[in-house]
């Protein structure tokens, strides 16, 4: 993997220069640039969501440093499909610029047009569907039908001057799919037939040997899980797989439940696929959550957002007795969704807690609850061999993702120096066929916490940690200005650390002295007093206790 940082030369004429901002070594934040002639055009925009070592922090954005001072030369923004990490980030460009045009299909426009709303941004929106051409400036763009665990997903293949790119978004190859919506590829061997020159393909599950599992197979577990529950069921799944609460609604009406569908977002975006006809509702299935109370616990289902262990997500909530629905003995719960990397301990807390309440917790490792919406090596094998692509970009995948997609591309008889093992702020030029790596842009994370967006850093990150982990030690000193003595003090108090603050009388003794001996070597400047109090406060907490908590030291001149 490349790390040394290094700008790219100025773009020349004809040549297209792609810049993956965000997806590369995350599942999440997936958004490319391509560039051509003076234009840009973007691919997904999406969020990472944060991980426990990131205390407070909602989402995190890609960097948009790259285009920030070039927001004019932007002809549009390509969604390939509706999910957070590809549509999420979308209000925050848009914050920049707020008539970028937004080109995708129907539900995905239809989804993310929901969200700017609350927002307070109406967007510029170009809808689309496969087999469409669309021209935008220096790009004539094509859009593919793929399949993927929501309706409505696009491939887009990028014509310019410089070669053709096709940049699958997320999919699988679902030979049965719910929706009837095949991945097209009929359309990727036209494709491979007149030449694809780089190959921007989903990585999320490269490391998986064979084939996706259908979603069709899912559907008879759900009913069976359904039909044996002799109390409340709670299904929990993102909140927009539309595919997945089409089946908990199929399966509840089989078996003479209603639903109830719970969290905003849920609500949302279930609300827009059924009034668009991609999700089909029972006649009577579907009941307001507020009247569900009064229904029989064996007579509901609850769909709820929450299958990741978000702390403020419902799942949490019922697992902490901090909701209105509570799950308890002989109650059924359901995790119907994967489970995203760095999220397994949430998860499984949540598991471990509802399973304490007397639940019966039903998950992807004890039922076949739940089916990736990634295509797995057998498909890829597929889709190189059909296209033929003169280079690779693995993209969407941690950095074992790229990598086994990488091996797949090689063995299909790529060669290796055609395949880019890349990470965010990778920069690759592509003119004639020929693409190689011209520079490495230094990104980072863009914390999005409450209604601040960039400001927190990651030295704010770790003091958090700290906080949280370690504790916080505050002291108080007041010294004679003229010779450094203690006048007051020092007056410690702790917070998370230690239940009496008398345990620090072992210490104030030492902090005197050192004070003492900073005032006889001149040390009169109270900040570099501080820190003579930090630094002896920290030594003795580190060797008594073994503990590093936050030290902040105050000294004041009498």
């Amino acid at each position: 993997m490349p790390n040394d940082v290094y700008a790219p030369a100025p773009l020349q004429p004809g040549t297209l220069r792609i810049t993956p901002i965000g997806g590369l070594g995350e599942i999440g934040r997936n958004m490319t640039t391509f560039e051509i002639d003076g234009k840009i055009l973007i691919v997904d925009c999406g969020v990472l969501f944060p991980e426990e070592h990131q205390p407070g922090v909602d989402l995190i954005l890609p960097d948009f440093t790259p285009i920030k001072d070039r927001l004019d030369d932007i002809v549009g923004v390509v969604l390939t499909h509706g999910h957070e990490d590809h549509i999420g980030a979308v209000p925050y460009l848009l914050r920049l610029r707020a008539d970028i045009p937004l080109i995708g299909s129907t539900l995905t426009l239809a989804l993310i047009e929901a969200k700017l709303k609350e927002h307070r941004i109406k967007p510029y929106t170009l809808n689309v569907a496969e087999g469409q051409m669309e021209a935008l400036g220096p790009f004539d763009l094509e859009f593919v039908a793929v399949n993927h665990s929501i309706p409505d997903a696009l491939a887009v293949v990028i014509h310019s001057v410089a070669g053709t790119v096709l940049a699958t978004g997320d999919f699988k190859m679902d030979q049965l799919p719910l929706d009837g919506r095949l991945t097209d590829l009929r359309e990727f061997a036209r494709l491979g037939k007149s030449g694809v020159d780089v190959f921007l393909v989903d990585s999320t599950n490269a490391d998986v040997p064979g084939f996706t599992t259908p979603e069709r197979s899912i559907g008879p577990v759900l009913d069976q899980v359904i039909s044996k529950a002799t109390k409340k069921v709670v299904v929990a799944s993102f909140s927009s797989h539309v595919h997945r609460v089409q089946q908990v609604l199929d399966a509840a009406h089989a078996n003479g439940r209603r639903v109830a569908l719970l969290g905003r977002s849920m609500v949302r975006n279930m609300t827009i696929a059924a009034e668009l006809g991609y999700l089909k509702v029972p006649a009577g299935v579907l009941v307001d959550y507020k009247k569900a109370g009064d229904i029989p616990d064996n007579k509901i289902v609850y769909m709820s957002t929450g299958s990741q262990g978000e702390p403020m997500a419902v799942l949490s909530r019922m697992a902490n007795r901090d909701h209105q629905i509570s799950v308890g003995e002989g109650d059924t719960v359901i995790l119907a969704s994967s489970l995203i990397p760095g999220n397994e301990n949430a998860v499984y807390r949540i598991i471990d807690g509802l399973t304490k309440l007397g639940a019966n917790v039903v998950h992807k490792g004890n039922a076949k609850v739940h089916v990736s919406g990634h295509a797995a090596a057998g498909e890829l094998l597929y889709c190189y061999n059909i296209l033929q692509p003169k280079n690779v970009l693995p993209v969407h995948g941690e950095h074992r993702h790229l990598y086994a997609n990488a091996q797949l591309a090689i063995q299909t008889g790529i060669p290796e120096e055609n395949v880019f093992l890349g990470e965010d702020g990778s920069v690759y030029d592509l003119k004639a066929g020929e693409m190689t790596q011209v520079g490495q842009l230094d990104l980072g994370y863009v914390y999005v916490d409450g209604s601040t967006v960039g400001e927190i850093t990651d030295a704010d990150l770790k003091d958090r940690r700290i906080l949280g982990e370690e504790g916080f030690i505050s002291v108080i000193v007041v010294v004679d200005a003229s010779t450094g003595k203690i006048v007051v003090g020092p007056e410690i108090h702790a917070k998370g650390f230690a239940e009496d603050d008398k345990i620090f009388d072992a210490v104030k003794p030492k902090i005197a002295a050192a004070l003492t001996d900073a005032a006889q070597n001149g040390v009169r400047d109270t900040h570099a007093l501080a820190q003579v109090v930090r630094r002896t406060v920290g030594r003795w907490v580190n060797v008594s206790y073994r503990r590093r908590p936050m030290i902040v030291p105050l000294v004041i001149e009498a």
